[in-house]
Formats: structure tokens, sequence, C-alpha cells
């Protein structure tokens, strides 16, 4: 046995950098500074900048863009961030808008990136449902991480996405050891009065379908459609006896250091 190493760098909204396997990987990058966001529709508001400048973060392996259709995912700048990865992992109607570096990932589709450490990552796609089946904002993706071999020892990136039944599954499949889940209830009122991520009791089921996670919440301030506050989710976690389970990122940019065991 062995530790596989794991630092999440908190960048702000749902963007942060996961380093394993001496890979680098951001997750649905927002680097822009606060301001508005307006559409024939709705106007989004971004209230807080990013914990590191877009031109600070480094070089990327890959890029996790659980989605392309919406303002804030990604916002201007983090559209920019995305010609710097060596490669782009998003759903397929993205990848076919995006080009270039973009690859399109299907519910269930496993993609294979080495390791600098000799072994393969591999990153397979999940079923998300981006608001009610009704009202779905979609097309969105989740994402699972794990080592060739490694299925016991995985990492749920969820992307925007509710809870559904489909989760499940990825339970049964892995054994996820952290589950990044994308939370914050956003809701945006001119398409409907339904949350589009996460609400804290959905994380708490989440938790429970993932038994063996640490959850780490993302995706919960810095815009102001988000419902639902750090405070909120913790008090869902403390009534649900789960909140030992919870796992923040450090602030400012800060790396969060954790590790899985491996054969």
């Amino acid at each position: 046995m062995n530790d596989l190493k794991l630092r999440f760098t908190y960048i702000g909204g749902p963007t942060a950098i996961i380093e394993l396997g001496g890979l680098r990987l951001l997750t649905d990058p927002t680097f822009d500074t606060p301001c508005e966001y307006l559409t024939s529709l709705y106007v989004l508001r971004k209230t807080r900048g990013p914990a590191i400048d877009h031109d600070a973060i480094g070089s990327l392996d890959a890029v996790l863009s659980s989605h392309d259709q919406h303002l804030d995912n990604p916002d201007a700048m983090g559209r920019a961030v995305l010609d710097r990865a060596v490669q782009v992992l998003t759903t397929p109607a993205a990848a076919e808008r995006l080009g270039g570096k973009a690859t399109g990932l299907s519910p269930r589709q496993t993609i294979d990136i080495p390791t600098r450490d000799g072994r393969v990552l591999q990153i397979t796609g999940t079923p998300a449902h981006h608001g009610p089946v009704h009202a779905d904002r979609g097309p969105v993706t989740g994402f699972v991480l794990a080592l060739a071999g490694e299925p016991e020892h995985a990492v749920y990136v969820s992307g925007d996405t509710v809870w559904h039944e489909d989760l499940l599954e990825i339970g049964r499949r892995f054994c996820v050891r952290v589950a990044v889940l994308f939370m914050g209830a956003a809701r945006v009122a001119e398409v409907g009065p339904w949350h589009l991520t996460f609400t804290a009791a959905e994380g708490v089921k989440a938790a429970r379908a993932f038994p063996e996670a640490t959850i780490m919440p993302l995706h919960f301030e810095g815009w102001a459609h988000y419902s639902e506050s750090r405070g909120y989710i913790e008090q869902a976690f403390a009534v649900a006896g789960l909140k030992q389970r919870l796992r923040w990122m450090e602030p400012a940019g800060r790396p969060t250091d954790l590790s899985l065991c491996v054969h």
C-alpha cells in the first residue's frame, strides 16, 4: 500500500485545481472580477473575484468543464484559460462548440491520461441534471477520477447537477473516497423557482450514497444566484449527524492536502 497524494486549491465559485499523480486538473474555470452578465432572460451577478488570477495558475493537464452554455460556466476569462490546457473534457455538445482541444465525454465513457509517476488516470463521464427533469438546463457532465485498476479509490466531481437516482450507479461502480459537490442550490428566478445545483439536503443524500467519501463542497459562494451558504450546508450536515464528513477547501488559494491509500 502507498498513498496517492491529492491537493485541492480553491479558486472560487465552481473552480478549483486538483493535483494527483503529478497531473494538474482545473474544474469549471471562472476567473472574471466581480461584474454582471446580461442575457435576454436574466442577469447573473458575480460578487467575488478569483483567489488566484488566471495568469498565475500555471500549467494545466486538463480542464474538467461540466458545460459551456452559461455565462458563469465558464465566464469570459475562464474561456481564455481553456486554451491553455493540454485538453478540455466536457459534454459532447460543448466539445463541438469549443473545438480544438475539447473532447466530449458521454455518461459512463472513459478517457485515459498517463500520470507522471507511470500510472494511468481514468476519467469517466457521469450523468448530470442541471435542474429538474422538466426544466433541465443541460447538457452537463460530472466526472469520476480513478487510477486504472483502482475503482475503490475514486474522486467524484459532480459538476452543475441536482441529486438524481442515476448517481447511485456511481456508488455501486466506484468506491468514492472524495466527492466534490457543486452545492449552493443555485437559483435563477427568471427560468423558474427550482434549484439547479445540489441543495444541502441533497448533499446529505449524496454523502449517504457515498459512505466512504469525504465531502468537499464547491460552488457555494461568489455569485448572487447561490441560495444556500456555507453555514446552511454545515447546519444540514450537522442535523444529519454527518458534519465530520465535511472538508472545506482552504480559502485564499491555499492548498488543501488529502491522501488516498492505494495498492
